[in-house]
C-alpha cells in the first residue's frame, strides 16, 4: 500500500502540473478603447482654443471671436480684445483691457461705455465695469459673411409644407428642402 501511494502520489502531481502549463486562460473579448467615437478637427478646435483664451484670461473665446458683433465694424477695426481681469474670486466687474491702433484712444474714450454696455450685453450681465487701453498693432477681424440666399422652395415641396402650423418649424423645413434640391457644389481649396 506504501509503494501504490507513492507511486500514485508523484503521477498526481505531475498531472496536476501538467494540466495547469496545458490549460491557456480564456481570451478576453475585444473592448474598444475609451476615449468615445472619432471627432473632426473642428469639433476639438474650440475646447483647445477655451484653454488657452482662460490662461490669457479670457472666460469665453467667443468675446474674441464675435468682437465684431459685439462692438459693430466700425470700432472693430480699431480695437481688439487682449484680456479680461475680474477681482479676485469673483466673474462680474472685471475690467476689459482693449489694444487700440493709432490715435484712436480720445474717440474711444468717449465710446468706452458703449463698449461696456455691448459687452456685458453679450454675456447676458454686468460682467464688465471697465475699459483699459493700450496702444499696439490691430489686425482686423473678418467681416462677417451674411448667410447665402436660399432659393425657393420647389413647388411640389411647398405645398406639404403648408399644413405644418410652427412657423419656426416650417421655415426649417423648407431650408431644408431647399437644400436637398439644389445639386452638391464640390468645395473650394484656397
Amino acid at each position: 500500500m506504501a509503494k501504490d501511494a507513492g507511486e500514485n502520489g508523484p503521477a498526481k502531481k505531475v498531472g496536476a502540473k501538467g494540466k495547469a502549463k496545458s490549460a491557456k486562460p480564456a481570451a478576453r473579448p475585444y473592448e474598444r478603447p475609451r476615449g468615445g467615437e472619432a471627432r473632426s478637427i473642428s469639433d476639438l478646435v474650440p475646447e483647445i482654443g477655451r484653454t488657452a483664451f482662460r490662461k490669457f484670461g479670457f472666460i469665453q473665446s467667443s468675446v474674441v471671436s464675435r468682437w465684431r458683433e459685439i462692438v459693430g465694424d466700425r470700432l472693430a477695426d480699431v480695437t481688439q480684445p487682449a484680456m479680461i481681469r475680474f477681482p479676485a474670486g469673483q466673474k462680474a466687474g472685471g475690467t476689459l483691457h482693449l489694444t487700440i491702433s493709432g490715435a484712436h484712444a480720445p474717440m474711444l474714450q468717449h465710446v468706452a461705455p458703449d463698449i461696456v454696455a455691448a459687452v456685458n450685453r453679450f454675456f447676458g450681465y454686468a460682467a464688465i465695469a471697465g475699459v483699459r487701453m493700450t496702444h499696439g498693432q490691430v489686425t482686423p477681424a473678418p467681416p462677417v459673411q451674411p448667410p447665402a440666399m436660399l432659393k425657393p422652395v420647389p413647388a411640389e415641396l411647398g405645398d406639404s409644407l403648408r399644413d405644418i402650423g410652427d412657423p419656426e418649424l416650417r421655415t426649417v423645413l423648407e431650408r431644408m428642402a431647399a437644400g436637398l434640391a439644389t445639386p452638391p457644389k464640390l468645395p473650394r481649396i484656397s
